[in-house]
């Protein structure tokens, strides 16, 4: 860690890596050794330190803990050298990633999907790779394959965040087109777990519901659609179309 020349603490990024202690084997046979530990570390505000424990492939992988940084600094010993490997590894995933969705884009779906498991051979859990391999395969009508993409987007949080919502909102579009509604619906509840104040989760939830023709669900999720954004365009198409086939019920149009 330096400073800038303004006196302003440079962030903390790079891999630190602690010593602990773990069981190995059971009963009689039972002992314990001691195992290096490794982690990507990455600051995250003035006192806090957002780790992710390292694979074998030196790819940050699984659950992401924050912790201070004054811990960080003292029972954390920083390693520059695996730093560099890791940073080799993200690089690798992020051409192979950004190669899948240039393909992907142009239809040629067989050569995006080698592209989105070239990634995912590194980082099973790369968010972008297995919305793409998904969408891939349900380009190709491939259900059976976008269903097992499908259980597996289900278990990463971060498939759901901010910064993946453009392909979080085209994967649960096509599980739709696909008619994959349980799936789609299941999809978007996972989704409002983690928020309940994104307007366009509620209006897809609505649509899909629509289609599976249940009403009083289509009702409450739009209620919420446009009680967050009134003025939601997709929402007031809905909205008037329940209207006019009389399945509004009075307290839904308030």
């Amino acid at each position: 860690m330096t400073e800038h020349e303004n006196g302003a603490e440079e962030q903390i990024e790079g891999v630190f890596s602690i010593e602990r202690t773990v069981k190995i084997g059971a009963g009689t046979t039972a002992r314990r050794v001691k195992q290096q530990a490794y982690y990507y570390a990455r600051q995250m505000g003035d006192n806090l330190v957002e780790i992710q424990g390292l694979n074998a492939d030196n790819v940050p992988f699984g659950p992401k803990e924050r912790i201070s940084k004054e811990k960080l600094l003292n029972d954390y010993l920083p390693d520059p050298s695996r730093y560099s490997a890791v940073m080799k590894k993200l690089r690798e995933i992020q051409k192979a990633v950004a190669r899948g969705d240039k393909f992907r884009k142009r239809g040629e779906t067989f050569t995006a999907e080698y592209e989105y498991n070239k990634a995912l051979s590194l980082d099973e859990q790369n968010v972008r790779a297995n919305f793409g391999v998904g969408i891939c395969y349900m380009a190709r009508g491939e259900t059976d394959k976008a269903q097992e993409v499908f259980e597996r987007v289900l278990e990463i949080d971060a498939a759901f965040g901010d910064e993946h919502k453009h392909l979080f909102n085209e994967y649960g579009i096509q599980l739709r087109k696909n008619k994959l509604f349980d799936e789609s619906v299941e999809y978007y509840n996972r989704a409002l777990e983690l928020t309940q104040d994104d307007e366009n989760l509620f209006y897809n939830l609505a649509r899909v519901e629509l289609e599976r023709g249940n009403h009083d669900d289509v009702r409450k999720a739009l209620a919420k659609c446009l009680q967050l954004k009134p003025d939601h365009a997709e929402g007031l198409k809905i909205l008037t179309y329940l209207k006019k086939r009389g399945l509004l019920k009075p307290k839904a149009d308030a």
